[in-house]
């Protein structure tokens, strides 16, 4: 997945993009509501980790909410709705009530275990795409984000974090059509390099491990199970 951290403190965000880039993420990390909203308003992300305690935006230096909460609503306010988890150290009940009634689909906080953020992830994930099972299983291919497996016909299948990347954004649409572009979002995060055919490799080396019939295309538009 493509995810947007927004984390002001460096330290703590230079250890988190490090642990979710292990997860198979591709991760983009921006330090304050500035750069957060104009990063949600230009492109797309599959989830953002919200900090609370940024710097005001600019834009709004007189409104009564600022830094994250400023961030959450305007995302919320355009119809944006990107999955938010906020992670922060703000642990009163009323904090908790104000990010989730703001429009925070989970609500984490400083400090907390690695396991327990990337399970929040995954839980956030399937309420988005409207599924109660966490394992996806699509023509005897079964991948489980937690464990991070792949199985078909029940034999497991040892793929790299690139080649499961790409597997899942297609098993979590089955029959959608994503295009190449759609595809190296959820692969590549800001200044990586992606070459040209990057997304056809992985496609190709797919296939070879799953069936050259399991994932299809659509001639100048993109693939799809």
């Amino acid at each position: 997945m493509r995810l947007l951290l927004v984390e002001d403190d460096r330290m703590i965000g230079a250890s988190l993009r490090e642990a979710l880039r292990e997860q198979g993420h591709a991760v983009d990390w921006v330090y304050d509501a500035n750069a957060a909203t104009a990063a949600l308003a230009g492109e797309r992300f599959d989830l953002v980790l919200l900090d609370l305690g940024l710097p005001a935006l600019a834009a709004m230096a007189l409104s009564r909410e600022a830094g994250g909460l400023a961030v959450l609503r305007t995302l919320r306010d355009r119809g944006d709705a990107t999955p938010v988890i906020v992670v922060t150290a703000r642990d009163a009940t009323g904090d908790r009530v104000t990010g989730l009634d703001a429009g925070a689909d989970d609500y984490l906080v400083k400090p907390f275990e690695m396991d327990e953020l990337n399970a929040r992830i995954r839980a956030v994930m399937r309420r988005q795409a409207g599924r109660a099972a966490p394992v996806l299983a699509h023509a005897g291919v079964t991948l489980d984000p937690a464990t991070r497996e792949v199985t078909k016909d029940g034999a497991p299948v040892l793929l790299s974090a690139r080649e499961f990347a790409v597997l899942e954004a297609l098993m979590q649409r089955p029959g959608a059509v994503l295009t190449r572009a759609q595809l190296e979002d959820r692969v590549y995060g800001w200044g990586d390099a992606v070459e040209s055919n990057a997304v056809s490799v992985y496609v190709h080396q797919l296939r070879r491990k799953l069936g050259a019939d399991f994932i299809r295309s659509m001639r100048g538009v993109g693939y799809f199970l």
